[in-house]
Order: C-alpha cells, then sequence, then structure tokens
C-alpha cells in the first residue's frame, strides 16, 4: 500500500458515500488494513483531504499550457469550462476542492496562464482578479449544481428536485447554460476593461 494507493482508493470512495461520509475507519476497511495505518502516508484527515483535492484536479491540472499564438479569450473560456468538467467528475468535486491552495506545478503553470495574459494585453492587476473570479464562479456554480444533483458523481447531467414544475420561481435549472452565460458575463467584462473590440492580439 503507498501513498497513490490510498488516494485513489479514498476517491473511490467519495464517488460512492459522498465527502461527509469519507472517514479514515471507512478506508482503512476498504483497504483492508488498520486505521493507525494510514497514518504512515497522511498525519490527518485534512491532509488526507488535501491529497485528494489535488488528485481529482489532474485532468485540468495536466492540460495543455496557453501558447503565446492563442486568442487570450478564447482560452479564457477554455480554462474555465475545464475546470468545471474537472470539478464535476467527482462526487462532491466542488466542495472538496474549496479551501485548498495550490502548490508546486500547480504555481507554475498559474505563472505561465498569468504571463500569457500579460502578453496577450490584459494588465496584469485586471488578469489575475478575472483568474480568481471565475474560478470562484465555476466552484459556486458546480456546488450548486451537484447539490441539486444529490448523486451526480462522475456526470454532469443532474436530477433537477424542481423538474416537472410551472411555477417560474421553482422552474428547472439548465447548469451548462447558467454557467456559460455567466463566463460570457466575467469574459466581457474583462474584455471592456483591455479595451479591444476585434481579435485579441497576440
Amino acid at each position: 500500500m503507498n501513498r497513490a494507493t490510498v488516494v485513489g482508493e479514498a476517491l473511490d470512495l467519495l464517488d460512492e458515500v459522498g465527502l461527509d461520509a469519507v472517514s479514515t475507519r471507512r478506508l482503512a476497511k476498504r483497504l483492508g488494513v488498520e486505521q493507525p495505518s494510514l497514518y504512515y502516508h497522511f498525519r490527518n484527515k485534512k491532509e488526507l483531504l488535501g491529497a485528494m483535492a489535488e488528485a481529482a484536479m489532474t485532468p485540468h491540472a495536466t492540460a495543455p499550457l496557453p501558447e503565446p499564438a492563442d486568442d487570450w479569450r478564447d482560452w479564457f473560456l477554455e480554462n474555465t469550462r475545464s475546470f468545471r468538467r474537472t470539478l464535476l467528475m467527482r462526487r462532491d468535486g466542488a466542495r472538496l476542492h474549496a479551501g485548498s491552495s495550490p502548490g508546486g506545478t500547480d504555481l507554475d503553470r498559474i505563472a505561465h496562464k498569468m504571463a500569457f495574459l500579460v502578453a496577450s494585453g490584459v494588465p496584469e492587476r485586471d488578469a489575475q482578479m478575472a483568474m480568481l473570479a471565475a474560478g470562484r464562479f465555476t466552484i459556486g456554480c458546480v456546488l450548486e449544481e451537484q447539490a441539486d444533483a444529490g448523486l451526480g458523481a462522475g456526470t454532469e447531467a443532474g436530477v433537477d428536485p424542481r423538474a416537472g414544475t410551472d411555477h417560474p420561481a421553482v422552474a428547472p435549472i439548465d447548469h451548462e447554460s447558467a454557467f456559460e452565460a455567466g463566463l460570457a458575463l466575467v469574459l466581457d467584462g474583462l474584455a471592456n476593461r483591455v479595451g479591444e473590440t476585434g481579435p485579441a492580439a497576440c
């Protein structure tokens, strides 16, 4: 049993029972070991959850980085969509990720993305705030989507409990359309700050 095995089994347990039911006791039973054995790899549950959050982000963390010739607006949209897709791959993915801090190669990737935006004509402060706003907006959207889905592990299609009603206040939510509309507003706001009306200069 190594660290990667523990994290992999912990993520599978997350998909099965949800974040609130994940415990070191349950994980140890799943692995067929005594609970204290887990502390060889993780000092406490918080450290385990941090490792789980990092591993769950692998699809987004290994996505291609922007190239100098890329249109910054197209890249901004796809980067945020990639983040959303990755959060949705795991049950309670947004809750697991919320509050986690980047480190190591994640910081290098963030620096590369920021440098790309600045080189494309986006003021550094605006680039920082737009990336932060897009990230928090995405986490919030996925939190709501996964709360509505209930058991929606590994899928973007949740069952909205309000489906089938006619009252506008409880109309079914198209989470993807709502996300895209909000993301477009974030991007439009950033583009207005940059002052561009035509294709991005790369």
